[in-house]
This record gives structure tokens, C-alpha cells and sequence, in this order.
């Protein structure tokens, strides 16, 4: 879909449907719609506009359009930024399930009357354009009868704001495009995204240095707790080093993402159904690279480091078992209590090694624990850290863009249960509060930098559509790492 923005009118262009936005409460739409359409829209169909209310009109002679679709904005003063990135993703599926529609305009004629920046006014709606229109059905053989949306103008900007609209606009195609990477490599099938293809993924990213390192390497890093989760896997371990340096940069931030690409449980096996979906159990890794895709194009003048340990979790005669000792990086011994809780073993290592860089924060994204699920659902995601302040401006970051982050205890406590008789610890403990003991078992593996961790069990893979995602993979993460970054 190509996006465009422009000063003209809605009633100047041609299109096939024209979308006006509508707030609830308002009794008369300006021109060129008619009082007649007015009256008719409010007074006989009853259009009360509430948020995400929809009511499709055949095009009055005074618009040269085919049809007009009216979208409820909802109240006046509860409109926000992230409401409107959400209902532009409904709109676009309202259009894709009507026939013959390939050039939209959409008016924000009423939308500009808000004290929104018109730049924030156009990333939102783009972005929202663009997740809405994103659909994973490449294994049918015969697609869905969806139609295409080939233009969409977004018209009535003023003539002193265009410019910063259309800076506005470009940015949202490259957080959604982001976006929709990440959903794309977490929908995809787990024969396909295997460690080799994470490390390929990164190797693509222009404007990058990147080191992949190979199994004899992690060895020599003496990473053995990822080494050990990799054990039963038909896949080569990879250990990926993503960086972007600007000039001059104000602060250094490490991103690691998990990356499971296929999570079995291990010897300790899933069951079944538990198991559909956990393709999804890279989802950390996903949102890294979609952030990294993005951040060398947005240029912020920060210094990123992308990281990634990636593997399977597999059942083999090699698998690791219950009851083994492994060494991570920094020395530190694990008893293997349960190989299902893999997840962390692998980021033990890779905080160990982002914790010698040198740089200003860390922060972990993680599909780690049911428990966080269980605790938040699919509408927010856990974070615990090791420095309030850390922690308190990814919450903010994330509100801002429209993604929930929950603060989790993580109190000295919850480390009893995860003390070991034969090993400086476990690496699973009580199934109460399994959240907050995880965070308190990643802790160990920071020592020198300020720590965030957020666990995304709940939000990274949805069982129906929520808010501007469509059921499947929702790319939670990227906006609010891209958004912190740039704010750092």
C-alpha cells in the first residue's frame, strides 16, 4: 500500500471511498457533506460514533468518490495518539472486506482540531495503515477474498504543517515495517526460522557490524548454559553481536533478545498443545532485529548493541538433562532443575556478555514465563530491573507507543526457592510468583550495568485480534525499544 500525504481537500480527489472520521457528540459534519447526509447519518441511522463504530454510505454527488465510510473517533477528549493508530488499523480492515476499493482517501479533517502534532498525527495513522493491512497467509494455497488497497492519501493537512507531517508519515513506515518484520519471522514456520536463518537475518541489516558466533567460539566464551540448552538440538548454536555506531553517540544501550526458535520443553517435553505455538518462543529475538532494521534508519545518535543467542530446545540423545551442572559465563554454577525453563539459561550468557561491553543499560525482551501470562493476560507485559529509574522510563516509553509494561516485584526473597544443595543455584524454583523468581534468577548475570528485563509470554503471540494486531504474532517490543532509544 503506498501512503501519501497532501494539503488538497477530500472533496478535491478521486477515490474509490473516502473515510471521515467522526467524534462521538457531533451533530453536523462539515463540507462537503450535506446537511441532508448529516441528518440522515445521526438522526435516522442513529450514528452515535463511538470508538470503532463504522457506518458505510454511498457517495453523495458532491464527492467525487464511490462510497464514503464513516469511522468513530469516539469522545472528543478521550481521543489519544495510540486510540488513533488503533482505529486506523480497524479502518483498513473495514476496507479490505469491501469490494472494489484500491484508491482511499482518508480526511482528518476533524482529527486536526485536536492538539496533536500533526508529525505524531501522521506516524500514528501510518503505522496503524500498515499493521492493520499486515496478513500472514503465505502457506494458502488459496488466499483469503480480501481486496488490496493500492493508494491511500491522507488528505487536509495545512500548508505550514506538510513538511512535518511527511517526516511524520516516513517514520511510521519504518516502525510498522519494522513491526511487521518481526511478525512476519515469528509467524513463520520453525523448520524455517532456525538459529542459522536469525543469524542471516542479521547479517542483512545494512549499515551494521555484525559477528555471528559458531559453537566453538560460544565454547571458548565459556558460555555453558546456552551451550547446554543447544545440546539436543538438530541445529548449530548462534550467538549474535549487532552493532550501530553513530559519530558521536550520548549513550550506549545492549537490546538482547531470546531467541528459542523452536521451544519442546526439552527432556522435561511440553504437551502438546502447549506446544503449537511455540514457534513464537523467539519472538525477543524478533523484536531486536526489527528494532535494529529500524534504528539505522532512523540514525539516532546512540550507540545500540543488538544480541541474540539462538537456539532450539530439543529432544536428542545429546539433550541436556535434570540434575546437570552448568557454568555460565561468569562462573556461576546452575543445577538444572527443569529443562522447559531454558529460556533464561541462554540469556544467563548473553547478560553475562552485555555486561562487559561498557555501555549505559541493558535490556532483555523475553517470551520467559507462563507465569507472567498467567499474572498480566495478553494486555501487558511484566518488567522488573535492577534500577528503578531504568525501569520506570521503559514503562513510560512503552505507554507513549501504546504498549503495556507492568512493574514486577522482584524482592531479594524469591531467591529461597531457587537455592541449589550442589550449585550456586537452580534455574527454576516454587511455581508461585514465577515471574519475579525468574527476574531474580537473570539478575545474577548483571553485575556492572544498570538492567531491565520484560517478559512479553503474554503479549508476543495472540489468540485474537487486540487493538491494532491481528490474531497471531503482534511484534510487541519494537515500538517501545525504537521509542526509548530515540529518547535516551
Amino acid at each position: 500500500m503506498n501512503i501519501e500525504l497532501v494539503v488538497s481537500p477530500a472533496s478535491e480527489l478521486s477515490s474509490n471511498l473516502l473515510i471521515i472520521g467522526v467524534f462521538e457528540g457531533q451533530e453536523n459534519l462539515s463540507a462537503p457533506i450535506s446537511q441532508e447526509v448529516s441528518d440522515f447519518l445521526f438522526k435516522k441511522e442513529n450514528f452515535k460514533a463511538k470508538f470503532g463504530q463504522f457506518y458505510k454510505f454511498a457517495s453523495p454527488k458532491c464527492c467525487n468518490t464511490d462510497k464514503i465510510l464513516f469511522a468513530g473517533l469516539g469522545k472528543k477528549e478521550e481521543l489519544s495518539l495510540n486510540k488513533l493508530r488503533e482505529l486506523s488499523a480497524k479502518t483498513v480492515r473495514q476496507v479490505l472486506s469491501m469490494s472494489n476499493i484500491e484508491n482511499v482517501v482518508f480526511s482528518i479533517a476533524n482529527i486536526k482540531e485536536t492538539d496533536f502534532s500533526k508529525f505524531d498525527v501522521a506516524q500514528v495513522l501510518t503505522e496503524g495503515f500498515l499493521i492493520g493491512e499486515y496478513n500472514f497467509d503465505k502457506y494458502k494455497t488459496k488466499k483469503e477474498d480480501e481486496e488490496e488497497i493500492k493508494n491511500l492519501i491522507i488528505s487536509d493537512f495545512c500548508d505550514n504543517c506538510i513538511e512535518q507531517a511527511k517526516q511524520g508519515c516516513e517514520r511510521g513506515k519504518i516502525v510498522a515495517s519494522s513491526i511487521n518484520f518481526a511478525r512476519d519471522l515469528i509467524n513463520e514456520q520453525p523448520n524455517i526460522v532456525t538459529p542459522e536463518r536469525i543469524a542471516n537475518e542479521a547479517k542483512s541489516i545494512s549499515g551494521v557490524d555484525v559477528k555471528v558466533f559458531e559453537k566453538e567460539e560460544i565454547q571458548n566464551m565459556g558460555m555453558g548454559a546456552f551451550l547446554a540448552v543447544s545440546q539436543g538440538g538438530g541445529h548449530s548454536p548462534k550467538f549474535i553481536h549487532i552493532k550501530y555506531t553513530p559519530q558521536n553517540p550520548k549513550k550506549k544501550v545492549a537490546i538482547i533478545g531470546k531467541s528459542i526458535t523452536f521451544d519442546s520443553g526439552g527432556l522435561d517435553l511440553k504437551p502438546p498443545a502447549s506446544m503449537l505455538t511455540m514457534k513464537d518462543d523467539m519472538s525477543g529475538s524478533a523484536a531486536v532485529l526489527g528494532v535494529m532494521r529500524a534504528i539505522v534508519q532512523l540514525r539516532p545518535e546512540v550507540e545500540v548493541h543488538g544480541i541474540i543467542a539462538s537456539t532450539e530446545n530439543m529432544v536428542g540423545s545429546k539433550a541436556y538433562k535434570p540434575g546437570d551442572i552448568l557454568t555460565a559465563k561468569n562462573g556461576k554454577t546452575i543445577e538444572v532443575d527443569n529443562t522447559d525453563a531454558e529460556g533464561r539459561l541462554t540469556l544467563a550468557d548473553a547478560l553475562c556478555y552485555a555486561d562487559e561491553l561498557g555501555v549505559d543499560a541493558v535490556i532483555d525482551i523475553a517470551t520467559l514465563t507462563g507465569a507472567c501470562m498467567v499474572a498480566l493476560g495478553s494486555y501487558a507485559s511484566g518488567i522488573m530491573g535492577n534500577d528503578d529509574e531504568l525501569v520506570k522510563t521503559l514503562i513510560n516509553s512503552g505507554k507513549t507507543v501504546g504498549e503495556n509494561l507492568w512493574e514486577m516485584p522482584m524482592f531479594e526473597d524469591y531467591m529461597e526457592s531457587l537455592k541449589s544443595d550442589i550449585a550456586d543455584m537452580k534455574n527454576t524454583g516454587s511455581r508461585y510468583g514465577g515471574a519475579s523468581t525468574a527476574g531474580v534468577f537473570l539478575k545474577n548475570f548483571v553485575k556492572n550495568t544498570k538492567w531491565a528485563h520484560i517478559d512479553i509470554a503474554g503479549t508476543a503471540f495472540l489468540d485474537k485480534p487486540q487493538h491494532e494486531c491481528s490474531k497471531g504474532a503482534s511484534g510487541v517490543g519494537v515500538r517501545t525499544l525504537i521509542n526509548y532509544i530515540l529518547n535516551c
